[in-house]
């Protein structure tokens, strides 16, 4: 079954999904064995935010309040991090900062590429090491995805961050 959001093929699954991600059973399914693995073994949990943050673009849902705010909640950490290069820390405490504004973002216009690579790519590593080198990579295909946008982002980040 194609995934609404990544448009991965996954196999048909029961399930939950999010409530404004959009994604099916069996996508959210693998989501979960990524979570699981990152939150079991702390050497799959240095890039666990990347993982959070190009899940939640890649399956931006629809033009909802929450998805608004997501999306660019999660653009934007992902923009400090690969663009520029800050450390998860750091990182993880602008997104609190941003997040704590409650602004209220416009939407973006999904992009659609949405990107090489997808949740697949990280399920399928099989140690740590390859682990953290499909999320990277999963990042910057998800980001570089959003290219049209990226200068919009910039600028939340400049004003959201000084």
């Amino acid at each position: 079954m194609e995934c609404r959001g990544c448009g991965e093929d996954f196999p048909e699954a029961d399930g939950p999904t999010h409530q404004y991600v959009l994604s099916s059973p069996g996508c959210w399914k693998a989501y979960g064995h990524v979570l699981a693995r990152e939150y079991q073994n702390r050497n799959y949990w240095p890039l666990h935010r990347m993982t959070v943050d190009a899940y939640a673009v890649q399956h931006r849902g629809v033009d909802t309040p929450q998805a608004r705010n997501s999306v660019a909640i999660h653009l934007s950490r992902l923009c400090v991090m690969l663009q520029a290069g800050w450390p998860m820390e750091k990182a993880n405490a602008a997104m609190v900062e941003i997040t704590a504004r409650k602004m209220r973002y416009p939407w973006l216009v999904p992009p659609e590429n949405r990107g090489a690579l997808t949740i697949r790519h990280v399920l399928n590593a099989r140690t740590p090491a390859e682990h953290l080198a499909a999320v990277d990579a999963w990042a910057h295909s998800t980001w570089d995805a959003w290219a049209e946008h990226h200068e919009a982002v910039r600028t939340w980040v400049k004003t959201l961050c000084e």
